[in-house]
């Protein structure tokens, strides 16, 4: 039993030592890159593990560009790549689709859109096969004042030369956009939009929205056109009633200062009456103060009284004529 456990020890230790010499010394990546004409030492691949390097990418790669007829690969520029954070597969796809498409595209411009974080791939597969960006609702209002609601479909293909530092797609949207708003607000009607919705397309695409971007525009095409409030009713409406509340304001603000006043009037004929009452509280004592010193007689005293009492009956005669001549204009 112990010569059993012992052989079967062995044969564990010996699987191991021969994984751990087939995963530090690659003779099968060694094999299958001299078979596919790929030049590279077996010591080069054990170097590439002590690096950290996987040599599988590396090996994949240079066979996959010798076989597209890349002769431009070198293995220390893809060792570097890979150590920069790069991704080697989809770099090395990329030069391919390229090479086959006949787009120029050298291994340090896709290195570099691959750093800058941009999918170099998809971006050759985007100048083969254009791409169609449906805007979001663009909302303009024409000079008639009717808000119009356009939706567009914009063709890109990528542009290689400016993926490094280039605008993305939000910045196309939004210079078609804001090109769909100025046509549309340039516009004398809404029903000369609605006619030719191809003028927009035009008016836009004149203007060189692609500039600075990693996108080329190759065509704009209105797919729908809403149309939505009348934004000049509504402002004149809007108007209205602001100079509604305005008069209302000013007429509050009158008819408050006439209450002023009607009040400062009150007050002071109630002054007044004030000053009249004390004016006749002094009469008696001046008269009394005028039989003292003799100014004034008991005659004279009886010729006021006389024209008081006159003077009462007269406009008591006034009162009841007037009111009388009024009982007339009702009746």
């Amino acid at each position: 039993m112990e010569g059993i456990g012992l052989y079967i020890v062995i044969i564990v230790g010996a699987l191991i030592l021969l994984w751990v010499f087939l995963y530090f010394i690659p003779l099968g990546l060694w094999f299958q890159a001299l078979v596919s004409g790929v030049r590279i030492s077996l010591l080069q691949l054990i170097i590439m593990r002590w690096r950290k390097v996987p040599p599988g990418v590396i090996v994949s790669a240079m066979i996959e560009g010798q076989k597209a007829g890349l002769v431009l690969l070198s293995r220390n520029e893809l060792e570097a790549h890979y150590l920069a954070g790069g991704h080697v597969p989809k770099v090395v796809h990329a030069l391919v689709s390229a090479s086959k498409a006949n787009i120029e595209l050298t291994f340090k411009m896709a290195t570099a859109i691959d750093l800058a974080g941009r999918d170099v791939f998809e971006a050759v597969q985007m100048s083969v096969n254009p791409k169609v960006i449906d805007t979001p609702p663009v909302t303009a209002v024409a000079k008639d004042g009717i808000q119009l609601v356009a939706k567009a479909r914009v063709t890109v293909r990528a542009n290689i030369q400016q993926l490094v530092g280039g605008a993305g797609e939000e910045t196309v949207l939004a210079r078609v956009g804001e090109g769909i708003v100025s046509s549309i607000g340039s516009s004398e009607s809404h029903k000369a939009v609605l006619e030719n919705p191809d003028t927009i397309s035009k008016t836009v695409l004149d203007k060189g929205l692609d500039a600075g971007t990693a996108f080329e525009i190759l065509s704009i095409d209105i797919a729908d056109i809403d149309i939505g409030k009348n934004i000049g009713a509504v402002l004149q409406m809007d108007q209205a009633n602001a100079d509604k509340n305005i008069a209302q304001a000013k007429a509050e603000e009158r008819r408050a200062m006439a209450v002023a006043l009607e009040q400062e009037m009150k007050a002071k004929a109630q002054e007044a009456r004030a000053k009249v009452i004390e004016a006749e509280v002094q009469i008696p004592l001046a008269m009394a103060e005028a039989f003292k010193k003799g100014n004034l007689g008991v005659m004279d005293y009886y010729k006021f009284k006389n024209i008081q009492a006159d003077t009462a009956m007269r406009d008591s005669i006034a009162g009841a004529s007037g009111k009388s001549e009024g009982n007339k204009k009702i009746r």
